[in-house]
């Protein structure tokens, strides 16, 4: 589909289970105004996404101005289902499967879907970091990490994404350190990092058997006075995502790019230089950029 813009800008919106972030964009992609709010999909009732998106963003849409949404506004709890457009995947079938909510005016981008021996695997959202950051970086093939409560990793070779995982480290960071008997040895609330106690995490993830094994050495740290209850949660944090590492393919010297939160990515980066990874760092500006990629192949 073809769209006249006369404004010559973009709202582009990241719609997730439990945030809501938008920029206003002029032609060139620069970011105008940002705004953020704790109104994610989860958040609201049924029916009325069209009266949250004008409440937190209706001043933005003025006449010629094109809106594209990414995340899980395009999920079954959302807004409107958008189908899962089928790996591999390139920018040209994100941008034929948009589905318009407003036809030429407001837009969910797809997700992706795969299936590897049989089982189904998806992502909302990250589609669009993902070919945002190819752009920023001018890369065709690379292997990305999107780290979070479920992250992604991704291979892409000529422009495509043709493989990817998720794993869901982040969850089961919150599982065991809230709801399993670990959490009667860790302090109610989190100290600042313990970047040694992570990496002391990281070395028993990739020398343990599995995460079953290692994860009850939180308990015996503690029991025999090993490691400070402050520095139990950062141990903690080094274990799930060292066991997430561990279970990756890489080689020695391979360069990765590090998509997300910059603490978190600052974490996978610490961990995987124990696996002797390199890896550069794309923050949350991929998404605009993904975006406005996209606005653009509408235009031409």
């Amino acid at each position: 589909m073809s769209i006249t813009d006369t404004a010559g800008s973009l709202v582009g919106i990241d719609w997730g289970t439990s945030s809501l972030r938008g920029a206003l964009m002029n032609r060139a992609g620069e970011v105008l105004e940002s705004r953020a709010f704790a109104r994610g999909i989860l958040s609201v009732p049924a029916g009325q996404f069209p009266t949250v998106f004008k409440d937190c963003f209706g001043d933005w849409m003025q006449a010629g101005v094109l809106c594209l949404m990414s995340g899980m506004v395009g999920s079954q709890q959302g807004w409107q289902q958008a189908a899962y457009c089928p790996c591999p995947a390139g920018f040209a079938d994100l941008a034929g499967q948009l589905h318009w909510l407003e036809p030429g005016r407001m837009a969910i981008v797809p997700g992706l879907r795969i299936e590897q021996a049989g089982v189904p695997d998806v992502m909302r959202g990250e589609e669009t970091q993902i070919f945002g950051a190819l752009a920023m970086l001018g890369l065709q093939d690379a292997k990305l990490v999107l780290p979070g409560t479920h992250s992604k990793w991704v291979q892409v070779k000529d422009g495509r994404v043709v493989a990817f995982s998720s794993w869901m480290t982040g969850e089961f960071y919150a599982l065991l350190r809230q709801h399993s008997i670990l959490a009667r040895s860790l302090p109610a609330d989190d100290a600042a990092p313990d970047p040694e106690a992570f990496d002391e995490g990281v070395a028993q993830a990739l020398r343990s058997p599995g995460l079953l094994h290692s994860a009850f050495s939180v308990r015996t740290l503690s029991l025999f006075e090993r490691m400070t209850a402050s520095a139990l949660p950062s141990y903690l944090s080094g274990l799930v995502i060292g066991e997430e590492i561990k279970s990756q393919t890489l080689a020695t010297g391979e360069n990765l790019v590090i998509m997300g939160s910059e603490n978190l990515s600052a974490l996978y980066q610490q961990a995987l230089a124990q696996r002797g990874v390199t890896a550069r760092r794309v923050g949350a500006e991929a998404n605009w950029h993904g975006l406005h990629a996209l606005a653009q192949s509408l235009r031409n």
